[in-house]
């Protein structure tokens, strides 16, 4: 009988002390069960971590140990052919000529963080494929980073420098890794010796000085630990709890709700743990994790609606993460599994993979956009703030500068999934960490070499063989990661079918002699699940195995601008998508039923037209669910919903592969308890005489109420960067109404902002020809941290404006404006 591995204590103590907090997926940590690391002590034939730091539970391969097959070979070239291996045609920040990063001399604007995020995935992402065109102009950029070192062994613009920010040269040192490992370029280690002891030497008045910077030092302690186990010199250990002395405190929970922030610096205390070896550092990393995901992530996709900032009162599966976030959490996953051995972090990891990050760009890779949601069904340039947080282009897909971050971060993703399939055990063996088509090649045992040759189509198929390949038999541990959503895994070795006892999360662990010629079949039989997310209204999510699955919605793609090869496009439906599912919540697989597909190796999986799977399921229409006037989809409505129209068959479609997508549904249902879905009145636009570009008059519909007038948690209207000026806002009803009072709420940012109350105002109506005063005696008021009413002679009218003149030299905004029939 082979068996899950027993529980180490320390491991146990972890996470029994963990046991109050919520788990993201809507599941409580009662359910959470943990199984040892696989293997344990220091791996002899791989750079892992050196004493005093704790043993690497998984410690990675080097670059090119691992050769990606299979759907992710397609997925890395289409990379390669897309706009990632071609960025320098569309984005002027990794242009090599003027660049700050490639001359002393260039401009400052293309010395921060672009040319670095792309950089770390770019260089990677041409080591995996072995693409001699990438590598060669990986290599040119990374000649200039290394040369351009100064004698005190400051690297880099020599803008950051002056402002001492060394957040942009904690992204080079992940590219300058990369590029060790796959050349051993001796110039290396010498370079980054240089680098942190300028850094130690900093007045502590300038280490982490900066915001982003301090909230993203975690980042730098990662380099600075690979250097100390590349060199063993002591005094970076020092340097290493100046770093996180110096870092935004994780530990005392999470103080920076922005999305990227949260993705990349959660891991922080874990990381810190490798050199403290107090388990309180893990027991941070996962209390944080499970607040932001049980507030924000209570959504399929293993990510969370923070459209910039995750905001009070936006929680629901319209909520977007960027494309950045998707990326830095897959990496955060990847390392905490080296660092804890917990298989947990892998399945996050494949979430995000699998289910999200994919929709994040075209099928063909050719652009991106910056924010990804479960629910959403057109994708267009139109601003869609306030209902997410950033005004301007947002959902359409676009290879231009306008996405800025994710545009240059997004390349890191793939890459870096690809190298962490295989990783190396302390008992010197090998872990199958995460799952795709590969072959890998490593040393084990008594240091043979071994070849595994890894044939699946997981996460579309539920097997995954393996084959093995040595010299001569060599004794080492297979180490096999199975699922958290896995409760009946098969194992077979050589045909034969062997006992296992218990279920996922955990690792099995085949300690043996192994030939050339060896096979293993592991079987993960995927079933039918719905997750239901009670603090989104009771909507639901099928899941199926590692997939999410989404409604199969039409697309139709108008071009509106980009390169006749990497294309800018809108994308909107061209078939209903506002369907409830009406499905049994106790037994789904009897009213779901998985047709699989042929699965052609060389194409796009993660597509509508090409997905290898599907499922069929009964929907009801929701004839009241529509669009907001900005085409964003309306919130999901308290569930189960009742309907009077007649159930039809749906086809759901994996999550990865549906870029207009509806993800968590309505659940239909008339029995007790059930709802009425309320239409939303869509007979009232907005109309001003000036909006700032990130702001929206649509703020003054959201459901939260201001807490001061300088709330800036909550949307919010302003006429920036109008100054002193006469401006207006208005209401347009289709259809007349009478009116009878008015209530604004004036928002004033006095001490941070250049807004104002007005110095006064006025209310106007249309009566058909003209506009007039309402006739009141009140006063109209400009009190802070208040709403200011108005009750005026009834007026019959389909239009209401308020006028405001600003205050000399500076600008006004709002945070609600009520009128009332």
């Amino acid at each position: 009988m082979i068996k899950l591995n027993k529980i180490n204590s320390s491991v146990l103590l972890i996470f029994l002390l963990a046991a109050s907090f919520q788990l993201a997926y809507g599941f409580s940590v009662k359910h959470f069960r943990v199984a040892a690391t696989p293997g344990s002590g220091r791996n002899p034939y791989y750079i892992g971590n050196r004493a005093p730091l704790l043993p690497s539970s998984l410690t990675k391969l080097p670059i090119g140990a691992i050769q990606p097959e299979g759907w992710l070979l397609t997925e890395l070239t289409l990379m390669a052919k897309g706009m990632p291996g071609h960025l320098e045609e569309v984005s002027h920040w990794v242009r090599f000529k003027g660049s700050a990063w490639s001359s002393p001399t260039g401009s400052g604007e293309n010395g921060w963080e672009e040319l670095p995020y792309w950089l770390r995935g770019y260089g990677d992402l041409g080591y995996v494929l072995h693409d001699a065109r990438i590598m060669a102009n990986a290599k040119r950029w990374i000649t200039a980073i290394l040369d351009s070192q100064r004698p005190n062994g400051y690297f880099g613009p020599a803008a950051n420098e002056i402002n001492t920010d060394i957040w942009p040269n904690m992204l080079a040192l992940f590219a300058v890794r990369s590029w060790y490992e796959v050349t051993g370029d001796k110039r290396v280690i010498p370079f980054m010796l240089r680098y942190f002891h300028w850094e130690s030497q900093l007045p502590i008045s300038r280490f982490l000085s900066g915001s982003w910077q301090k909230a993203r030092g975690g980042d730098n302690l990662d380099s600075i630990y690979w250097l100390y186990n590349h060199t063993g010199q002591k005094w970076l250990l020092n340097l290493a709890q100046l770093d996180h002395l110096h870092t935004l405190d994780w530990t005392t929970g999470v103080h920076d709700l922005h999305g990227v922030d949260f993705a990349e610096c959660f891991r922080e205390p874990a990381t810190y743990y490798q050199q403290a070896g107090n388990p309180k550092y893990l027991r941070s990393t996962i209390t944080d994790y499970n607040y932001y995901h049980g507030i924000w992530g209570q959504v399929p996709g293993g990510m969370y609606g923070a459209d910039e900032t995750a905001r009070k009162g936006y929680t629901g599966p319209r909520q977007a993460a960027e494309t950045c976030a998707m990326v830095e959490s897959m990496f955060s996953d990847e390392i905490l599994e080296g660092i804890t051995g917990d298989p947990e972090w892998a399945d996050r990891c494949e979430d995000v993979a699998f289910n999200s990050l994919p929709a994040a760009t075209t099928a063909n890779i050719t652009a991106l956009h910056y924010l990804t949601a479960p629910n959403m069904v057109q994708l267009d340039t139109a601003n869609k703030s306030p209902m997410v947080q950033d005004g301007g282009e947002m959902f359409a897909y676009d290879p231009g500068e306008v996405y800025r971050c994710c545009q240059h971060n997004y390349t890191m993703g793939w890459p870096y999934y690809a190298e962490r399939l295989w990783m190396a055990t302390g008992d010197k063996g090998l872990a199958a960490a995460l799952y795709a088509p590969c072959t890998v090649k490593a040393r084990v045992g008594d240091g043979s070499v071994v070849h595994i040759s890894e044939k699946t189509n997981y996460p579309f198929r539920s097997e995954i063989g393996m084959k093995v390949r040595v010299s001569h038999p060599t004794a080492f541990p297979l180490v096999i990661r199975i699922p958290r959503w896995c409760s009946k895994p098969e194992l077979f070795i050589d045909n034969h079918i062997q006992a296992i006892n218990g279920a996922g999360p955990g690792w099995i662990s085949v300690n043996r002699r192994w030939k050339t010629g060896d096979a293993v079949l592991l079987k993960l039989p995927m079933k039918i699940e719905l997750r239901v997310w009670k603090d989104n209204r009771d909507s639901v999510s099928v899941y199926r195995g590692p997939l999410a699955y989404s409604l199969k919605i039409g697309e139709r793609y108008k071009k509106f601008g980009g390169l006749s090869s990497l294309p800018a496009v809108d994308v909107y439906p061209t078939t209903p998508w506002n369907y409830g599912l009406d499905v049994s919540l106790k037994d789904p697989a009897a009213s779901i039923h998985v047709i699989e597909k042929p699965i052609s190796g060389d194409r796009q999986l993660f597509s509508r037209d090409y997905a290898p799977i599907e499922l069929k399921a009964e929907g009801s229409l929701i004839p009241g669910w529509g669009q907001e006037s900005n085409g964003m989809v309306e919130e999901v409505q308290q569930g189960p919903i009742r309907s009077d129209q007649p159930p039809v068959q749906i086809t759901l479609i994996p999550m990865g592969a549906a870029r207009l997508r509806i993800s968590a549904f309505p659940l239909i249902g008339n029995g007790p308890g059930s709802h009425t879905w309320t239409a939303e009145d869509r007979s009232v636009t907005f109309q001003c005489s000036h909006l700032f570009e990130n702001d929206s008059p649509l703020s003054f519909s959201h459901p939260l109420s201001p807490a001061k007038s300088s709330d800036t948690s909550i949307p919010r209207f302003t006429w920036w960067d109008h100054k002193g000026t006469k401006e207006w806002v208005q209401y347009s009803f289709q259809n007349p109404h009478t009116f009878r009072s008015s209530e604004v709420y004036w928002y004033d940012d006095t001490g941070f902002g250049q807004c104002r109350v007005p110095s006064s105002w006025r209310l106007l109506w249309w009566d058909g020809a003209h506009w007039e005063l309402v006739k009141s005696s009140d006063t109209y008021g400009a009190q802070l941290n208040e709403f200011n009413r108005i009750t005026f002679q009834p007026v019959i009218t389909s239009r209401i404006r308020l006028l405001a003149q600003l205050q000399p030299n500076f600008s006004g905004g709002i945070l609600a404006w009520k009128v009332s029939k």
